[in-house]
């Protein structure tokens, strides 16, 4: 695995430092912390272009950097045992990597992804980048699943990081200085 950290290392709470290295699946640890099983509340799944940024990130080159390509997108909610939500996350799987077997990704319905891609591994090849969003720490993870490119973004929201793992988040926002 490979960690890129966009942000310096000075304003990341280091208690948010383990989720986001956490290698094997996140599903898994975050059902362990919240004592039971996730519940999945979808926002959007279905069909959308890749950025450029996201052909990037998945290792697309050259010519077909320029074409448009398909992706299925699953955009979720991750919830422990609290009524916010503690994770957001997104999946995008392109249509490449929808063959055979891996067809069932298309149907997880409020099923948590990791209990799929760690059926029979607890760990994949991967990829990580590590960086701060407005809605949070992100950590972006480039699964090498039976050959096949996966990537999926984890933000771990404030909810999480304040009531979880007891961060005063403000004490890490990162301020843009105009």
């Amino acid at each position: 695995m490979t960690s890129n950290l966009s942000c310096s290392n000075d304003l990341l709470p280091p208690e948010l430092l383990a989720w986001l290295n956490t290698e094997g699946s996140l599903t898994a640890s975050l059902e362990a912390k919240a004592g039971q099983p996730l519940r999945v509340e979808r926002h959007f799944e279905g069909y959308r272009l890749l950025s450029l940024a996201q052909k990037k990130q998945l290792g697309i080159q050259g010519a077909a950097l320029s074409r448009p390509q398909l992706a299925w997108v699953r955009e979720v909610y991750l919830y422990g045992n609290d009524e916010l939500p503690w994770v957001q996350a997104q999946s995008l799987f392109p249509l490449s990597s929808l063959q055979g077997s891996a067809r069932r990704l298309q149907q997880l319905k409020s099923t948590p992804i990791g209990y799929v891609l760690f059926k029979r591994s607890r760990t994949l090849p991967n990829r990580r980048f590590i960086k701060h969003t407005a809605d949070g720490w992100q950590r972006q993870t480039l699964y090498d699943w039976y050959g096949r490119p996966l990537l999926i973004s984890e933000t771990f929201l404030p909810e999480f990081c304040e009531k979880q793992l007891d961060i005063k988040i403000n004490d890490y926002q990162i301020k843009t200085i105009e």
